[in-house]
């Protein structure tokens, strides 16, 4: 069976998770990996039997790489924007990890690169492709909860106190280089978790006939910023023409991750969707119904195999409900606005 190429550009911890995921599918292989650390390079040579001409300590070699189908950047947000155009430069296809870029002008200059030179990109919510996700559009899509009204989604980690005796808690403390609370490294709970929710509200929006996303607006917003000037939790009203509300989340400080959703005839309790929903559960009246339980090994394996499997059939697109640059136009444009509100 043909495969598809991967090479990935920084190997922190988001891209030996990533790379995990090659263990599971038929249609892709990692090939190639970038770093300037060369510990870094001889651990994913001996965890993923790697082939030394394969191992770059520059990120601009690997993109040359013939070989290379197409590039997941896997670096700090502040260089995404550059990686992502180095790519375009060379023709390769890009898999880039959310958030593609801090702003909407970046985010517009891309897709007419991409648009121009018919390349594949995607951005990186591995959610989007999880069975667990495409059950929940199957329940919408048979109007089983009937209207669509409102939405409440959070993705909050707890990143800033530790748990001591009964409701104690403690303060961590932050390190000045840690990229999630540094401001020049795109960090900021908006930025690193509260794409995730205003991207699945685009998703279950989308499900709506005749809706347009691009008219939306934002209220009831509320920011708390920490002393190194990023916000650490923040959460909105997002509001679409036809009405439809989604009530967004994002925050360092505690851990919770459920989303509801809620139509004329019932309400859908998904349990932390970002991490393959243990639960989910549907309500109508008083019944309850638990309709899906699944674990996987791996966060990323549908991910990659989707992608690929739009690669081999010569698409530029991922298959639905995959992440297109379209949906990174829309979903730039709400975290701008939600940023700098």
């Amino acid at each position: 069976m043909k495969k598809i190429n991967w090479g990935i550009i920084g190997l922190g911890d988001i891209a030996q998770s990533f790379s995990d995921g090659f263990l599971n599918c038929d249609n892709a292989r990692l090939l190639a990996v970038s770093s300037n650390k060369n510990e870094k390079l001889n651990q994913f040579k001996n965890n993923f039997e790697l082939k030394k001409e394969y191992l770059f300590n520059n990120y601009e070699d690997l993109i040359k790489c013939e070989d290379v189908d197409i590039v997941y950047i896997a670096l700090p947000n502040n260089l995404h924007f550059q990686w992502i155009m180095k790519c375009i430069q060379e023709n390769k296809n890009i898999l880039i990890e959310k958030p593609a870029v801090r702003n909407f002008t970046e985010a517009k200059k891309i897709e007419k690169e991409i648009i121009d030179r018919n390349l594949f990109f995607s951005e990186g919510y591995m959610y989007r492709y999880y069975p667990q996700i495409k059950k929940v559009i199957e329940i919408l899509k048979t109007d089983q909860l009937g209207k669509l009204i409102s939405m409440e989604t959070t993705f909050s980690n707890n990143l800033l106190f530790k748990k001591k005796f009964f409701f104690f808690k403690k303060k961590r403390k932050i390190k000045p280089d840690n990229r999630l609370f540094n401001k020049n490294l795109g960090g900021g709970s908006i930025l690193d978790l509260g794409c995730y929710t205003t991207s699945f509200s685009l998703l279950i929006a989308s499900l709506i006939d005749g809706l347009d996303l691009k008219n939306f607006k934002l209220k009831n917003i509320k920011k708390e910023m920490g002393s190194t000037g990023v916000d650490i939790e923040a959460e909105a009203d997002l509001i679409f023409e036809n009405g439809f509300k989604s009530k967004i989340k994002s925050s360092f400080k505690d851990d919770y991750k459920d989303t509801v959703i809620v139509g004329e005839k019932g309400s859908l309790l998904i349990k932390d969707a970002w991490h393959m929903a243990p639960l989910i559960e549907k309500k109508i009246g008083k019944d309850k119904i638990k309709i899906f339980n699944e674990e996987s090994t791996n966060l990323y394996s549908y991910q990659i195999e989707n992608i690929s499997k739009s690669l081999l059939e010569n698409k530029k697109k991922t298959f639905f409900p995959g992440f297109t640059i379209n949906d990174t136009i829309l979903n730039t444009k709400i975290l701008e606005s939600w940023i700098n509100a």
